[in-house]
């Protein structure tokens, strides 16, 4: 995987939810600016951001947008709220999943053969979409980081189809505190869908790189 070509410095968030805010605060613990946003207004929302994630900033979306890497972990339902002008030539890391027993079905996911972060890929044409921090808890996130080079380090994986993105999310997810896995381009998400072995459980770098492995052949990615 080649190196990002820029220094991460800006996080944006799109949704504070618990995965966003889980995502927001490891990030702030990472030394990153912190930039989030709602559906709502600014002003609405800097009193819950500043209690719930302390160091972060409420902002629009434009402004959290313009972060120098963007995580959207709205409700996946809620995608189409997304404005993909304001994404465009962005790098998204796409946190959602598509969890019919436990949200309900949506014909957008339901009725069609391609991995949730394919659609979204789509939605957003403009954007570099990566898959990743899906599959693990919030509260998780916050609590399994270690250091790099720590013996039994939790490993993350990510899929995407721009390899300078992948490099970028891949940093990123190093800084949070976890080894990144390129699982290959974006349907090799499915990999680690919910449901899966990957979704399912805790890796280190080696046992995620032999699931993907299996899953990779068995989707014939």
């Amino acid at each position: 995987m080649n190196s990002p070509t820029t220094e991460l410095r800006t996080i944006g968030v799109i949704g504070a939810g618990r995965v966003g805010a889980a995502v927001a605060r490891q990030a702030l613990r990472a030394g990153y600016t912190v930039k989030i946003a709602t559906a709502k207004p600014a002003d609405e929302i800097s009193m819950l951001v500043e209690i719930v994630i302390p160091g972060a900033v409420a902002v629009d979306a434009a402004e959290a947008a313009a972060a120098d890497l963007v995580v959207v972990a709205v409700p996946l339902h809620k995608y189409r709220t997304l404005d993909p002008g304001l994404l465009t030539r962005k790098t998204v890391i796409d946190v959602m999943n598509y969890w019919a027993p436990t949200d309900g079905q949506v014909d957008d996911f339901e009725n069609d053969p391609r991995t949730s972060s394919e659609i979204i890929q789509d939605f957003l044409a403009g954007a570099r979409v990566v898959k990743s921090l899906n599959h693990i808890g919030y509260h998780e996130l916050e609590d399994d980081g270690q250091a790099y080079g720590t013996a039994g380090r939790r490993a993350l994986a990510l899929a995407g189809d721009h390899d300078d993105a992948k490099a970028t999310v891949a940093d990123f997810l190093d800084r949070l505190g976890y080894d990144p896995v390129d699982a290959g381009p974006l349907p090799a998400g499915r990999g680690f869908q919910p449901g899966t072995e990957i979704f399912n459980g805790s890796h280190t770098i080696d046992q995620l790189e032999n699931l993907l492995a299996e899953a990779c052949a068995l989707a014939r990615i």
